[in-house]
This record gives C-alpha cells, sequence and structure tokens, in this order.
C-alpha cells in the first residue's frame, strides 16, 4: 500500500544515500512480517504505529547522535536549514551580480571583474550561511529550553507529534520526478545573470585587447539602445521564468501542468529572442568589422551569426522541453 511506501520514504530520506536502500528493503521486511495474510488499512496504520515516528526510527540507524539543537526539535530544525539557507545564498549572490553589473563602468578588465565576483560572492554567501546559521540555532536553542512539556519525541513540521495519519499529507515523489531546491535556485541565478548582462550589454560584452592595463574594452557587440528598445518582451521572459521557477519550488516534482508551463516559458522565449535578433541594427556595424577582418571572412557573417543563435537556443529549449514532459510521464 501506498502509506507503507511513504513511511519508508519518511524513515530513508533522513539516512546517507548509501545505505537508504538496503535499509528500505529491511523496513519493507520487518512491514510484511508483522502485518497479517489480508491486512486491511488499519493494520497497515497499527504496525506503523508500533514501527513509531520515522525520525526516532532514522536516528537508531545513525551512527552520530541528534544533539545539536536536541530530538524533539531537531528534524524541524534541520528542515528548515535546508530551506532558508539555499534561499538566503541565491538572494545574497544575485545581489552582488545585479548591483556588480549596473555598477560597471568599463574602467577595469571584465576578467578582474568576474575574479573580484567570484570571491566576494563566496565570502558573501559564506558570512550570509554563518549568520543565518547561528540565528536560526539561537532561536531553537531558546525554544527548546523555554518548552516545560515532559517528552522529547520530535515534532514534525507542523510542531505536532507524529501520527500515521501525516503520510497522507505527504507527496509520494520518486526520485526521476523530483525537482530539486538547487535545480530551482540555480534556474533564478541564471535568470538573475542574463537579465542583468541584457540590460548592461554594451558595457560587458564585444572585443577586448590587451592594453598597457591589461584587457581594454574596444568594441561592443550589440547596439544597447536596440535592445532597451525591446524591455517589455524581456520583461515578461523574465517575469515566466521566475513564475516557472516558483511552481517547480511549490510543487517539487515534475507534472504535465509543469511541463506545459516549461514548454510555454521557452516558446514565448523563442519567439522573443528571434525577434530581437532579427533586428539589423542589433549588433553594432564595428563589430562585424572586426571578426570579418580577423577571420578573413568574406561571406555574410551576419546571416551565419543569427542562424547560429536560433539553433543553439531552440537546441537546448527543445531538450528542456523534452526532459520536462519526460519525467512528468514517469509513473509513479
Amino acid at each position: 500500500m501506498r502509506i507503507i511506501d511513504l513511511y519508508i520514504q519518511e524513515v530513508t530520506r533522513r539516512l546517507p544515500e548509501k545505505s537508504r536502500e538496503d535499509i528500505a528493503l529491511e523496513l519493507r521486511s520487518t512491514i510484511e512480517d508483522m502485518l497479517p495474510v489480508d491486512y486491511t488499512e488499519e493494520d497497515v496504520k497499527t504496525v506503523l504505529e508500533k514501527m513509531g515516528n520515522p525520525s526516532i526510527l532514522a536516528s537508531g540507524y545513525l551512527d552520530r547522535p541528534m544533539h545539536l539543537i536536541g530530538p524533539r526539535y531537531f528534524d524541524v530544525y534541520i528542515n528548515l536549514l535546508k530551506i532558508i539557507l539555499p534561499i538566503a545564498a541565491v538572494i545574497s549572490l544575485i545581489s552582488l551580480i545585479a548591483t556588480t553589473i549596473v555598477s560597471y563602468s568599463g574602467e577595469k578588465a571584465v576578467l578582474n571583474v568576474i575574479l573580484d565576483l567570484a570571491g566576494h560572492g563566496i565570502l558573501g554567501i559564506l558570512s550570509t550561511g554563518i549568520q543565518l546559521f547561528f540565528w536560526l540555532t539561537v532561536v531553537f536553542a531558546i525554544i527548546e529550553r523555554t518548552d516545560h512539556r515532559q517528552g522529547q519525541t520530535p515534532l514534525t513540521a507542523s510542531f505536532k507529534e507524529w501520527t500515521p495519519d501525516d503520510l497522507y499529507n505527504i507527496p509520494y515523489i520518486p526520485k526521476e520526478k523530483s525537482i530539486s531546491k538547487v535545480e530551482v535556485f540555480l534556474g533564478l541565478l541564471w535568470t538573475a545573470i542574463w537579465a542583468s548582462v541584457y540590460f548592461n550589454a554594451a558595457s560587458l560584452l564585444g572585443i577586448y585587447e590587451k592594453g598597457s592595463n591589461g584587457l581594454e574594452f574596444v568594441t561592443p557587440t550589440f547596439n544597447q539602445e536596440v535592445l532597451f528598445s525591446y524591455w517589455p518582451l524581456v520583461i515578461i521572459v523574465i517575469g515566466l521564468e521566475i513564475a516557472v521557477a516558483a511552481y517547480k519550488l511549490l510543487k517539487g516534482q515534475w507534472t504535465r501542468k509543469i511541463a506545459a508551463l516549461n514548454t510555454v516559458m521557452h516558446g514565448v522565449s523563442s519567439i522573443v529572442f528571434i525577434i530581437i535578433i532579427s533586428n539589423h541594427q542589433l549588433i553594432n556595424p564595428a563589430f562585424i568589422s572586426y571578426l570579418t577582418d580577423l577571420f578573413s571572412i568574406n561571406g555574410d557573417i551576419d546571416n551565419e551569426l543569427f542562424w547560429g543563435a536560433v539553433f543553439t537556443f531552440l537546441l537546448f529549449a527543445s531538450i528542456d522541453i523534452y526532459q520536462g514532459f519526460r519525467k512528468a510521464s514517469i509513473k509513479k
């Protein structure tokens, strides 16, 4: 029955990856041995009550104690850390990237800017993580020490003691269908990066040559005024990407609806991309001349760049759409 699968999932997700499969088989065998031949759902619930809270059962398989906060609040504490830390780290990094790109004046070599950004980004993430870890630990330590109720039974996310009925509120998500928080946050980070670069392309993308002070910006690739003229369409694409990412985070698994929304997002993005890149004034003539002279190209380089960019964009969009529907069609 599905409730057995959910119980095993709740136990094994708290264990190291390498031991989950063996322990899952052991738990299933134990539960089935405790059940009568023609068991009912109530029989299963009775057995699971005897097995106990999944968190307590999981702690018995671990080779380390759960005493950082205490067994009663430890599981809630760890779950909150897993949720809040990635969010805070991504927000910190996005803010730093946006600030760096917007304030970039073109005087400093891009390579140096990237290296500085990487260094400050790592320091910013570490600083944010340490502060969040510290304050969340303090809050839970205070909560535990002000809770004078008897017993150390671990609490669920709703701060209530666990019962088998809690399993009905937990979606059973196969690993192949799951959408990790890392995947969502990396998508949001990519949106922040390309959007920031788009609105500052004339200062970042172009030809760099070695000068007396390192790399010097010579010629921009794009006409910034043309890029700015499409800002309403770009804002729509950014909004769609954020909305799809938020919906992925909410659902946590690929469904037909998410796959369809992902298709719409890529469809709109592809149309906007083709509209923008079709503008013959988009690419700076000086950039084209530089490439023509550098590689001794005699053909129509504008046309080659156009079709190459369109093919690459549509290829990656098609792959992501296909993967979305493939994962959504996996049976539970």
